[in-house]
């Protein structure tokens, strides 16, 4: 079966993807914000599963965690709301989340679950990639699942090239060295970051995380590589304006 990332990647353009956290403003709105994404042209949405100890996040992330939390999400919830989402949503759909509580729910179940419901790839910040080649790789294949890693200024060109063999969708590229956050606008500093990756030459496209917020960084984040994701912006949107205006967010970016 063909791999929804994959033929996303394969598009002529620059991909929007968004992310936002399951359970947050409300445990009930994780179906209503994807389906509205995809109404409103995103290309691929990241489904975070909140996690009590959010090692990368930034404070709109963890806080949007948090409450995700207090308002009862868990990983059994999420499955549970999501067990239709292929009926009517046909975009990439990637759980992006901590690895403690998938190994709770046993990796080779969490896997297949992902299969059943249709979810096309899983991003687990704190799995380090020699791990996850040596144990769990199979697995995730097995289940058609793809796992995105993530490449910062910081990592080695050893590294990313390792990153770059053990992949087969994209490699998430985080824009800086700081934990998540939406800026106005990217410095010198990134722009030569975000060359120096495309110098490398490697077989995976690459999209852009951490500090897009806007048209201007997005543009600015997408001009040497496939795309971007939102993530802090989208959530301050949420919680800010509530769930009726996502289609008044994706327009800012996309104009």
């Amino acid at each position: 079966m063909k791999n929804r990332i994959k033929e996303k990647l394969k598009e002529d353009k620059k991909l929007l993807s968004i992310y936002f956290t399951a359970g947050y403003p409300s445990l009930n709105d994780t179906v209503t914000i994807i389906k509205d994404l995809e109404k409103n042209g995103v290309d691929m949405i990241e489904i975070g599963l909140p996690f009590s100890d959010p090692l990368a996040d930034g404070p709109t992330i963890q806080e949007s965690s948090t409450i995700a939390l207090k308002n009862g999400m868990t990983t059994n919830i999420l499955f549970e709301q999501l067990k239709d989402i292929r009926k009517s949503v046909q975009i990439p759909l990637i759980i992006m989340g901590y690895f403690n509580p998938m190994m709770q729910y046993g990796i080779e179940a969490f896997c297949a679950k992902c299969q059943e419901i249709g979810i096309d790839g899983l991003i687990i910040p704190d799995l380090p990639v020699a791990e996850y080649h040596e144990h769990y790789q199979d697995t995730f294949e097995k289940y058609g699942l793809i796992n995105v890693f993530l490449i910062t200024p910081q990592t080695s060109e050893e590294r990313i090239r390792f990153i770059d063999s053990v992949s087969n969708g994209f490699i998430y590229m985080v824009s800086s060295a700081s934990t998540t956050g939406a800026k106005n606008t990217f410095g010198d500093v990134q722009e030569q970051y975000f060359e120096r990756i495309q110098s490398l030459d490697l077989k995976n496209p690459q999209i852009v995380g951490f500090g897009i917020s806007n048209s201007e960084t997005f543009t600015q984040a997408t001009k040497t590589t496939k795309g971007a994701i939102i993530g802090s912006a989208f959530i301050k949107h949420l919680t800010n304006e509530g769930t009726d205006t996502i289609s008044a967010f994706i327009k800012k970016i996309r104009d």
